[in-house]
């Protein structure tokens, strides 16, 4: 009879985990904000099994140079370039299809609206398909991308759950110590997009660009199988960093990073459709309103850094609940992030 039970509990196991893959379902388990619900992530299964074989102690122990990673890195730049081709208008709807994207939330919803898959990946949101929390709230930060978000209270306890590269630092991150001093063991919240999500990003908050920076670099995998690893992601990429300054939050670091499939992330015009790099937001002085447009990465997974100030933000309950069980919560650009500690009255 134990034997019994045994392989039917492997037979299950087994079927449950081949409808996993029949629905693609083979990413990361997370906690949908929305619904309340747990949900995998949807996930082509080679691309699970790549992340498995780049990113493990062997590969690391072997790949000391990360050739096979470059590698890599280097033929999904190639194809990404295709992605602004004509003819790649003929994913767009397989891709539609494979993630279950609701097209009514954007404009143009039709995929015909679209001439290539670069211009479909890049798509806007429809006018209020996704309010701002307490809009008119300085005291209250948004989550700036339709993504999944760990958040943590200081960069130790961030570096002790989530983000496992010896060399992660904001010191690091932004290469300048003096203008990292601000957010020593402040408070981080990292935002990882999919390649099935909207891939523009928004101020979390109210205030003026202090000062920007751009710091080219590799574009590695923002998995959070390469986050665990001991490979420097997040030091290593390209990245656009922006300070905010903010009276109710102090200063605000947000920090751009791309990854693979994915070109070199863009600060543009506030909601304008072209790609190109906003002179505006370099500028010391520049106003942006909490929810206002920053930016657009383009081909695949990328990840953003906000960070505050030690002490500056309460994040909400929920998302401090789950990141501490390291359990990313799938969010939508606009929903609330957090609460100002320290709110200095204008």
């Amino acid at each position: 009879m134990w034997l019994l039970r045994k392989v039917h509990a492997i037979c299950d196991a087994a079927l449950c985990y081949l409808k996993l893959i029949e629905r693609r379902q083979v990413g990361w388990v997370t906690w949908d904000r929305k619904s309340g619900n747990y949900i995998r992530e949807q996930q082509t299964l080679w691309k699970k099994i790549k992340l498995l074989l780049l990113f493990n102690p062997l590969t690391e122990w072997v790949d000391q140079t990360h050739a096979l990673r470059l590698w890599t890195h280097k033929k999904n730049i190639q194809a990404g370039r295709k992605e602004g081709r004509p003819q790649s208008h003929a994913q767009i709807q397989a891709f539609i299809d494979f993630y279950h994207i609701e097209m009514n939330n954007f404009e143009p919803s039709s995929p015909e609206g679209y001439r290539t898959f670069e211009d479909f990946f890049v798509r806007m949101f429809a006018a209020n398909a996704r309010p701002i929390f307490a809009a008119e709230d300085p005291t209250r930060a948004t989550v700036v991308a339709d993504s999944r978000l760990v958040v943590y209270p200081t960069l130790e306890k961030t570096r002790a759950l989530w983000i496992k590269g010896s060399h992660f630092t904001i010191q690091n991150l932004i290469q300048d110590y003096e203008r990292s001093v601000p957010w020593q063991n402040g408070s981080i919240a990292s935002f990882r997009l999919s390649p099935q999500d909207y891939h523009r990003y928004h101020s979390p908050v109210k205030g003026r660009v202090k000062w920007y920076k751009h710091i080219p670099g590799d574009y590695l995998q923002v998995d959070p199988v390469a986050l665990h690893s001991s490979v420097n992601i997040l030091t290593e990429n390209a990245r656009s960093c922006v300070c905010i300054e903010s009276r109710a939050f102090g200063d605000v670091l947000f920090v751009a990073i791309g990854a693979t499939d994915v070109s070199l992330p863009k600060f543009l015009f506030l909601y304008s459709r072209q790609k190109r790099i906003h002179e505006e937001i370099k500028e010391e002085g520049h106003i942006v309103q909490k929810g206002d447009e920053l930016g657009l990465f383009q081909f695949g997974g990328s990840s953003i850094i906000v960070a505050f100030e030690q002490g500056r933000i309460d994040f909400d309950e929920d998302l401090d609940r789950f990141s501490n069980q390291e359990v990313m919560v799938d969010v939508e650009v606009g929903m609330s992030l957090g609460k100002a500690v320290q709110h200095v009255v204008s």
